[in-house]
């Protein structure tokens, strides 16, 4: 049975992860035109353009600050977005509750927990997810839901970005010489591609979930 008593809005919640979700796009873009200028840097080392040793030091020393600034940029936009969108993901799979769906497997604690559990966080997040979407869907009936394709794109894009991350974090500790460092670059740049991809689709999620969840409430008290 519902009991939209306890529904709790979600509205400037969910703005607020659209709007670090376009933040995450925007410097993934600006990470991916600043690798793109670094490519072209280490090309011209490697192909010998530079006749002056002293524009050569003064060009690396202004990438790398640029390439520093972004990359603060980048760790700061992902903190926020990391206690943004699992703040939503809690109150989500709450909100499904109070509008019905019974006998949910994934608590609102867990389908968040498992995002930190080794092993488990290669699968559990997405079937939480998955139950969030069925519930808000159709609360009284959930369990025979089916979900969007958007979903396991969604997963996998993530699944992806993680093994990119740790495999450029194990590069970077060895890349020193401009082959490897070429190799490092365009894998970054991949990296980048793969990030905006995941923000595109985990916001077509968002504003899916919010929107069954929405028209549910407005429905309810429209009949009372």
């Amino acid at each position: 049975m519902s009991n939209n008593e306890g529904f709790r809005d979600s509205s400037r919640l969910t703005s607020w992860v659209r709007y670090i979700l376009y933040a995450q796009i925007i410097v993934a873009v600006l990470s991916l035109v600043s690798g793109n200028f670094e490519y072209q840097l280490l090309s011209d080392y490697q192909d010998g353009i530079y006749t002056s040793q002293e524009q050569a030091m003064a060009d690396g020393v202004e990438n790398d600050q640029r390439q520093r600034l972004i990359g603060i940029v980048y760790f700061v936009v992902f903190f926020i977005s990391m206690f943004l969108i699992l703040r939503w993901i809690h109150r989500a799979n709450h909100n499904a509750r109070q509008l019905g769906a019974e006998n949910m497997r994934f608590s609102s604690g867990w389908s968040i927990g498992y995002y930190f559990i080794p092993i488990l966080t290669l699968w559990k997040p997405y079937q939480a997810m998955k139950e969030i979407w069925k519930a808000s869907k159709e609360p009284s009936d959930w369990e025979s839901q089916e979900v969007s394709s958007i979903l396991p794109i969604w997963w996998a894009l993530w699944l992806v970005s993680n093994f990119l991350g740790q495999a450029l974090f194990r590069f970077s500790m060895k890349a020193e010489e401009i082959p490897e460092l070429l190799n490092l670059n365009i894998i970054y740049q991949v990296s980048d591609v793969i990030d905006i991809a995941l923000a595109l689709a985990l916001l077509a999620i968002v504003k899916r979930i919010y929107s069954f969840q929405s028209n549910h409430v407005h429905g309810a008290n429209d009949q009372v």
